[in-house]
């Protein structure tokens, strides 16, 4: 990309239209998230077969990414959602559950490996102004606020080797 930032903006005005890539949603105007990844989406069954009870892992760059896949344009200010937190491989991984529907419905597990196991019980997160994400044990008035379930022991359904 030529201009780097969080969301991409849109907006109809005067009988044009106008798209920008920006750090923030101050702006009144439709927004989609820009999310970064690590890894390549997982390829999804293109014949009839079972589908698995696996999640399919998808490694996103950073933490802010993570939490702007929980960014709804419809609902920006309702994050009300969770986030969970796994054992893997001598890391710890906190991730965000979305769907793809097709068909038939997928699920992916998008997560970011963490240095060291999540200590505190929530990412606080202030996307429409720009700022990173962090991870929090108090609330303070003006930011969202996600809540991270951490599950002891790492699980197959997420479908991570």
């Amino acid at each position: 990309m030529t201009k780097f930032g969080r969301y991409i903006s849109y907006n109809a005005t005067g009988g044009k239209e106008y798209c920008d890539v920006v750090e923030s949603t101050k702006n009144i105007s439709t927004y989609a998230p820009i999310i970064h990844l690590e890894s390549e989406i997982s390829s999804l069954p293109t014949e009839i077969e079972k589908t698995s009870d696996k999640f399919h892992p998808i490694k996103v760059k950073d933490l802010g990414s993570l939490a702007r896949l929980t960014y709804d344009p419809e609902l920006p200010d309702e994050t009300n959602l969770a986030l969970y937190v796994i054992p893997h491989n001598k890391a710890w991984l906190i991730g965000y559950l979305t769907s793809l529907e097709m068909d038939d419905i997928f699920y992916q597990f998008n997560y970011v490996e963490l240095d060291s196991e999540p200590m505190k019980p929530f990412v606080k997160y202030q996307g429409h102004e720009g700022m990173d994400p962090e991870l929090s044990d108090s609330f303070e008035h003006g930011f969202s606020y996600l809540s991270i379930i951490k599950i002891k022991n790492g699980h197959p359904i997420f479908g991570l080797k």
